[in-house]
């Protein structure tokens, strides 16, 4: 929240703007009320009184619930009184404030005790107010002032909110469902509004445009006990479209009536305008069959998912199987004879489990009428700025973006809609594409973002902080909205985020039958509401519903400042998986942000010791295979399902725990049970695996040589213990032409081509937003993409090794261990310590060790993972006879059947026994 005078100014002149434009209609627009004009205006606001001079804006105390706060009150303060913005009075330092017995006091300054990690963010001591508020003076929210003995103001400051809402507010708001609902014969509204003086609903009647609908504007009752806002309207409203006028107080600004749609919204006509009343029990909302094809039983336990991550468009917008209408919407995956789903169902048949959707909400950042698709210059060579530049021409207005921008979180994206204004039809074309993916045996997975919203504060697109400043939002010591997750932070920690977060999830798994959820920074959501989440998410489906996310710990909340976080270090023992970056790392060589002459730092899988680029050639032998050796042991960690309790000999010749080897400052072993590791080496985030490889290999290496290492750097993630992931393509060695965020990169760095013929290496240089700095090694690789981009016959090869390994792990319940114990019982590895030949990892699963009632007991499987591209041969006589290459690999592996424990690994590949 930026208090400075300017953006103060900007605003203002932003909302008088919008009121006159709004005042402007041609007379066809009949209006009918007095603020009919104002519902018309998606994100208007008007300025009903300026916040006066002489008033803090900034927040640097904190309640820390209805009656107390902390403050760090200058020293010498006599007394301290809260003051109402309205009323013209100023608090500027020096000023005598006379109240007539109408101030509030603090009383005398209590010992601070234990104050709650949610709120130590602002510094300070504890104050309690001599009598409660009541629930009318939390809509023109008090500040607080520090007065000398003459009554004179030495310090003044604004309060955040949250804490006081949630304990004289959202207790209370439990038992009533908000939003739109239809229920015993009747429509009614609901919004939580607890600091609005007045709130309406602007209901437009049905029939034509938005803008020349009638609309009634009709005042709606607030419960003052909840802080709820409602009204009920006679019969089923299904299909009405319908938002808010809310006029709340604004630090900085003043008091304004804001124009807002609805957060609970389950429709929304084209470019989030308006909400929709929506009944998804209508037949409307339903595709013929709805119900009638059963959710895959292909899951049992986290550890039998594997995972592919798709983006809606990306699936289809290239594929001429589809028809041109359904090209990128969610109708191209009921097309089952297309290029892209006969792929689909190849992989399920293999062996893949789900198939996680990039951002499907409505989201904020692409047009969901009139996007741009640029026209490419045909001819561009591949190192060219050319593309780029005219991608980045229509960047923010083309149909292209991940999605990790919400706007609303419950209501299906129009823009894979074939009539984004049509809210049922969303729905309808939405429950068609799950449908279609279960009729696959694929069950379906959403990449939600309820970590931040695209907007806050009073922007246009912003929702929450417009209905109730200051509360939706996590705040920094000043007031101001943090922004570590790249935009607004949403604070999950304050209850009515949470329910927010918690009631979305729910319809997502109730009522369009999604069957898992990728959360994204879930580290930055309390642990608390995501184990809440969990059993609320299984009682509305009936089922369990496979939640994952990313740990990752950073930001304002790292470390737990302000609540034990949903992160890699606090869920073991929670059932929720993680994505690990140990193996990760490991394997492609340097970390997920590299840059610059970092993109060419070699892994485990990149050449590292024995293929060397040019930027390593001079480094000596003995450092990079110690170097080496290092790695192999991350590789057997991720492998090892990163379970902390798991012991193994290391590079250096001890045996320890996982959680006893360093990831940095960080134990490299840390889940609790293999269902809470997510394993992969690529995903959207960051360079395809393909990519980084192109960076890191020598130049020289041949596509075929290519193909190999990605189907080792495949195997990895599919021979580990724990939860299998992979990104859409990479097993087509899918490229991204060196992007390392294609996010905003437009369709021409997003491509995948399901006839196998390509994997658009070339296609220029990324989008110099976000890799320009990157670009004096990225061009060099690029202009040799002749040479290095693969030709159908290595992405074929590619292809069929991964589905094998998709068949070995589907046969295999030893790879698909639900327990610590199993693994540590069934789990060996072979040729380690610092004797070991580097780059050689084998591991043995034994199902003698298991009890005999479990589905691998007497089952034995082998593997052997070569990075270097030479033969390897290596003898391990205690392993004994009888091991024969698993059928799975038959015609695709050609090596002599072991002998006596000595076996032969073909370079850059990886083999598979049973006995």
């Amino acid at each position: 929240m930026d208090t400075s005078l300017a953006h103060r100014r900007l605003r203002a002149a932003r909302f008088l703007a919008a009121l006159f434009a709004a005042l402007a209609l041609p007379p066809a627009m009949a209006l009918d009320g007095p603020l009919a004009a104002e519902c018309r205006v998606p994100g208007g606001a008007t300025l009903l009184e300026a916040w006066p001079d002489g008033l803090p804006a900034a927040q640097r105390a904190v309640w820390l619930d209805g009656e107390r706060l902390r403050w760090e009150a200058p020293e010498g303060a006599a007394q301290l009184v809260l003051v109402a913005p309205a009323g013209g009075r100023s608090l500027a330092p020096g000023t005598r404030l006379a109240d007539g017995g109408a101030l509030r006091r603090l009383g005398a300054v209590e010992a601070p005790g234990e104050v709650e990690a949610r709120f130590s963010h602002v510094p300070g001591r504890v104050f309690r107010l001599d009598r409660p508020l009541e629930a009318a003076d939390w809509e023109a929210p008090p500040l607080v002032a520090a007065l000398d003995a003459d009554g004179r103001v030495l310090a003044a400051t604004g309060v955040q909110l949250a804490g006081a809402l949630d304990a004289v507010f959202a207790p209370h708001t439990e038992a009533t469902p908000l939003g739109a609902t239809l229920a015993d014969g009747q429509t009614r509204f609901a919004l939580w509004a607890p600091t609005a003086a007045a709130v309406r609903l602007c209901l437009f009647d049905a029939g034509g445009t938005l803008e020349q609908a009638g609309v009634q504007v009709l005042p709606m009752a607030k419960a003052a006990r909840s802080g709820l806002w409602q009204i009920g309207q006679p019969g089923s409203l299904h299909g009405r479209r319908y938002a808010f006028l809310v006029e709340v107080w604004v630090p900085g600004l003043g008091r304004v009536r804001n124009r807002v749609t609805d957060p609970y919204a389950l429709g929304l006509v084209a470019d989030s305008r308006a909400a929709v009343v929506l009944d998804l029990e209508h037949p409307e909302t339903r595709p013929a069959g709805w119900g009638g094809t059963p959710v895959p039983d292909t899951v049992q336990a986290n550890t039998d998912l594997v995972i592919y991550e798709l983006h809606v468009r990306d699936f289809s917008r290239d594929d001429a199987s589809v028809p041109a209408e359904h090209r990128g919407r969610y109708l191209a995956f009921t097309h089952a004879d297309s290029l892209g789903m006969r792929h689909l169902k190849r992989l399920a048949a293999s062996g893949l489990t789900d198939v996680h959707l990039l951002p499907v909400y409505d989201l904020a950042s692409v047009p969901e009428q009139g996007c741009l698709e640029p026209a490419l210059p045909p001819d561009a060579a591949p190192d060219s700025p050319a593309v780029q530049a005219v991608v980045g021409e229509v960047r923010g207005r083309d149909c292209f973006n991940w999605g990790y921008d919400p706007w609303h979180y419950t209501v299906p994206e129009g823009s894979y809609a074939t009539d984004p204004d049509d809210a049922a039809d969303r729905v309808r074309e939405f429950r068609a594409m799950v449908q279609a993916l279960h009729a696959a045996g694929l069950r379906v997975g959403l990449d939600v973002v309820y970590n931040h919203t695209m907007a806050g504060g009073q922007d246009a697109q912003s929702v929450l902080d417009r209905i109730v400043p200051g509360y939706y939002h996590r705040l920094d010591a000043e007031g101001a909205i943090t922004t570590s997750t790249c935009c607004p932070n949403t604070a999950t920690e304050a209850r009515m985020m949470a329910r927010l977060m918690i009631d979305s999830a729910v319809v997502w798994a109730r009522d369009y039958r999604i069957d898992g959820f990728r959360f994204d920074l879930m580290g930055h959501q309390p642990k608390a509401a995501m184990l809440a989440l969990q059993q609320a998410v299984d009682a509305a489906a009936g089922r369990r519903i496979r939640l994952i996310g990313e740990g990752w710990n950073f930001g304002e909340v790292a470390d737990g400042a302000r609540f034990v976080q949903a992160s890699q270090r606090s869920l073991p023992g929670s059932g929720i998986g993680t994505f690990s970056d140990r193996m990760r790392d490991a394997a492609r060589g340097g970390g997920a942000g590299d840059r610059g002459e970092g993109l060419l730092q070699q892994g485990w899988l990149s050449g590292l010791h024995f293929a060397p680029n040019a930027a390593h050639r001079a480094q000596p032998p003995a450092a990079s295979e110690a170097a080496l050796r290092a790695l192999d042991d991350r590789i057997r960690i991720g492998l090892a399902g990163t379970l902390r309790g798991y012991e193994m000999q290391g590079a250096d010749g001890q045996t320890r725990p996982l959680s006893a080897f360093a990831y940095g400052d960080q134990p490299a072993g840390y889940v609790a049970e293999p269902g809470e590791v997510v394993n992969y080496t690529e995903n959207h985030d960051n360079l395809t695996l393909l990519d980084s490889n192109a960076l890191r290999l020598p130049l020289e290496t041949t596509p075929m040589e290519r193909a190999k290492v990605q189907v080792l750097g495949n195997a990895l993630v599919l021979l580990s213990q724990g939860i299998a992931y992979l990104h859409a393509g990479q097993e087509l060695m899918r490229s991204k032409s060196l992007d390392r965020n294609s996010y905003d990169s437009g369709d021409a760095f997003n491509r995948i081509d399901w006839s196998y013929s390509t994997n658009h290496f070339g296609t220029g240089l990324p989008p110099a937003w976000d890799n320009e700095d990157s670009w004096p090694w990225m061009a060099p690789v690029l202009a040799r993409a002749e040479a290095i981009a693969p030709g159908p016959e290595a992405i074929r090869h590619s292809l069929e090794g991964t589905l094998a390994l998709l068949r070995i792990r589907r046969a295999e319940p030893l790879l698909r261990l639900e327990r610590a114990s199993e693994v540590r019982a069934a789990l060996r590895f072979h040729n380690t310590g610092p004797e070991s030949l580097p780059g050689l990892v084998v591991g043995q699963l034994d199902g003698h060790a298991l009890p005999a009632a479990h589905p691998a007991h007497g089952r034995e499987l082998l593997y052997l993972l070569n990075t270097a591209p030479m033969e390897r041969r290596l003898a391990l006589p205690s392993l004994g006879e009888g091991w024969r290459l698993h059928p799975a690999l038959d015609g695709l592996a050609e090596v002599p059947a072991p002998q006596a424990g000595h076996f032969v690994v073909p370079g850059r590949s990886v083999l598979v026994f049973v006995r």
